[in-house]
């Protein structure tokens, strides 16, 4: 798990620059190909899906 916008830059392979354009400005958010690396970097409290539906689609439900 990472804490705050450098750490998580660094676990994906970025710039805390590049991740304060995408929480502050960008109107699509993540980048696509940054999803599944930032979905690892958190342990999967958030996911590609959540992050970019446009591009993975809805969330797969949970089996029960």
């Amino acid at each position: 798990m990472v804490g705050g916008q450098k750490p998580l830059a660094d676990a994906i392979g970025t710039t805390q620059s590049q991740v304060w354009y995408w929480l502050t400005r960008s109107k699509k958010g993540v980048p696509g190909e940054y999803a599944p690396k930032i979905e690892a970097a958190v342990s999967g409290r958030i996911t590609r899906h959540e992050l970019r539906p446009d591009v993975f689609g809805p969330a797969p439900e949970s089996a029960a």
